[in-house]
């Protein structure tokens, strides 16, 4: 799994947080009526407007074993510019090239 440095450190550092974490997590996957591919472009779309650009890369290699095409991963980063603004921006260049080097 490729994560950030500090979501390394969360998980290795303070498990026990980190499990709370996940067990939230999970509780919340179960309970999503979207689709494994569906939610993992709309957690890129939340990603990128709120500009945790860190986690970006994590879920579109996800997105893309599920399917996703390198112009869904574009547009689930732009679908919050009329809402977020232009700093949605600041993740496409992180997710297609995140994109680009998945599964290589």
């Amino acid at each position: 799994m490729n994560v950030s440095s500090a979501y390394e450190i969360f998980l290795t550092q303070t498990p026990k947080h980190a499990d709370a974490w996940m067990s939230a997590v999970k509780g919340l996957d179960e309970a999503s009526a979207l689709d494994s591919r569906t939610e993992e472009l709309a957690y890129i779309a939340v990603l990128s407007a709120l500009k945790m650009t860190t986690g970006i890369p994590f879920h579109v290699a996800s997105a893309k074993r599920l399917g996703a095409s390198r112009e869904e991963i574009a547009s689930a980063v732009l679908v919050g510019l009329p809402a977020a603004g232009l700093g949605v921006t600041q993740a496409l260049p992180v997710a297609l090239d995140a994109f680009d080097k998945a599964d290589e």
